[in-house]
């Protein structure tokens, strides 16, 4: 079986404005482990000394919880891991044929387990005038190829930022703005989707793309949707293009707002600043 591997770097580093205790801190930043994607190795180094253990969450993520016996001035996490990654062909895939043209209803059993992820936003004007622009109501259009469009659309029309604050824009605020994030980008995709009847989820990770990481970064966020007899399929609006072997998904959420890399908070003067530092290196 054809694969690429990786090794990937993930360094965090938070420095305090005086000594803080450190309240626990929940860390997602190991890949989920599946058929396309498979870990190697992975190591993790804390500092200052702590205890952490794994579980996983309702979602299937792995999640570290760590805990920390000593206050500090600074917090250092370290993340290193080796994958495999076996996602080189993401067109090679089959939807159930009631699902090949769009609309078309998920199976009952399916639609209680997609509930969560087809919710449809509040606010819902402004963006159905947006989804009209590039999708027909009545178009006789195949599944994939309105979800590519709608992943075109977004990357040919608004323009990317690199955003440094945290947070996510909501839909109205990246239309309004003409601009946003991946996480932003992801976001507009999941609820357009969901607008069209369609669950999708967030997802976040990491992203192989050594020229363009100056624009866009090691870490990235995407979407998926629920595609019947194909599974939760990615799609990349920042790029415009599926999701493929170089997107390494770490968590997934129907909440663009709940897969930090990295949660948590502290006790003592307020005021900290923050470094990261991600290399995701074709071996």
């Amino acid at each position: 079986m054809l694969e690429q591997r990786y090794l990937i770097t993930h360094d965090t580093a938070y420095f305090y404005s005086g000594t803080v205790t450190l309240e626990p801190h929940t860390l997602l930043l190991r890949p989920r482990e599946d058929h396309e994607t498979r870990i190697e190795s992975f190591s993790l180094y804390i500092t200052p000394q702590c205890t952490w253990r794994w579980h996983r969450d309702i979602e299937g993520n792995s999640v570290a919880l760590a805990t920390f016996t000593q206050s500090a001035t600074q917090l250092l996490i370290r993340s290193r891991l080796i994958i495999s990654q076996y996602n080189l062909s993401p067109l090679d895939f089959e939807t159930d044929d009631y699902a090949l043209w769009y609309p078309f209803s998920y199976t009952p059993e399916d639609a209680v387990v997609l509930a969560p992820y087809r919710e449809v936003p509040q606010e819902q004007i402004e963006l159905r005038a947006w989804i009209a622009r590039f999708y027909s109501a009545g178009e006789a259009i195949q599944t994939y190829s309105l979800l590519e469009r709608l992943g075109r659309f977004i990357h040919d029309t608004l323009r990317y930022s690199l955003r440094e604050e945290s947070g996510v824009q909501n839909p109205a605020q990246t239309l309004s703005l003409g601009t946003g994030s991946c996480r932003d980008f992801a976001l507009l995709f999941i609820e357009a989707a969901r607008l069209l009847g369609l669950a999708a989820r967030f997802v976040s990770g990491y992203l192989h793309a050594p020229l363009m990481a100056q624009f866009i970064g090691s870490t990235h966020a995407w979407a998926e949707v629920y595609l019947p007899g194909a599974g939760w399929k990615g799609f990349d609006p920042t790029l415009g293009a599926i999701a493929g072997r170089d997107h390494i998904p770490v968590a997934v959420s129907r909440l663009a707002t709940s897969v930090s890399p990295i949660s948590g908070s502290f006790i003592g003067i307020p005021g900290a600043k923050m470094e990261v530092n991600v290399r995701v290196e074709a071996l």
